[in-house]
C-alpha cells in the first residue's frame, strides 16, 4: 500500500509526535496527583527515564503507547502497511530497549509499573492497579 502523503509531509508529521507529556501520560499524572502522591518526571539518572518517579518509595511508572511499544495482543499495536521492514526494526529496538530498562531498574532495586495506553479506557481497573502499586511495599506485579 502506498502512503497517501509525500515522504516530506510524513516526516514532518512524525517529528511532531511527542515522547513525553503525552495525553495518556497526562491522564495518569493527574490521577496520581489527585490521590495525593507527589513524583518527579522523566529522571535522566534512571534507565529509560521513567514517566513518574517516586524516589522515597523507590517506584517508577511508565505510561507506554501501545503503537510505539507494540503492546502484545492490542489492536492499537498494528504494523503500518508501508515501509514494514523499517517499522519492524524500529519496534523491535523499542521493545528490546524497554526490556533492558525494566531489568536494569529492577536490578537497581526499583519497583516498576507499566501502564498501557489502552488500559486508560477502564478507569476503575487502572485506579486499582495504581493505588495497589503505590501503597505496596515493593512486591512483584504483572506488567499488563
Amino acid at each position: 500500500m502506498v502512503d497517501i502523503v509525500t515522504p516530506e509531509r510524513r516526516s514532518e508529521i512524525m517529528r511532531r509526535i511527542k515522547g513525553k507529556d503525552t495525553t495518556p501520560e497526562m491522564k495518569v499524572r493527574r490521577f496520581v496527583y489527585g490521590l495525593g502522591y507527589r513524583y518527579r518526571l522523566h529522571c535522566r539518572d534512571l534507565p529509560g527515564k521513567p514517566d513518574l518517579v517516586f524516589r522515597r518509595k523507590q517506584k517508577v511508572i511508565f505510561v507506554n503507547g501501545c503503537f510505539w511499544h507494540q503492546h502484545e495482543g492490542c489492536q492499537l499495536a498494528y504494523m503500518p502497511k508501508s515501509r514494514t521492514e523499517f517499522w519492524k526494526g524500529k519496534f523491535d529496538k523499542n521493545k528490546e530497549r524497554d526490556k533492558k530498562n525494566l531489568a536494569d531498574l529492577k536490578e537497581m532495586g526499583w519497583d516498576v509499573l507499566v501502564i498501557w495506553e489502552c488500559e486508560l479506557d477502564d478507569f476503575d481497573v487502572l485506579a486499582g492497579r495504581v493505588v495497589d502499586f503505590l501503597a505496596s511495599n515493593g512486591q512483584e506485579r504483572p506488567q499488563g
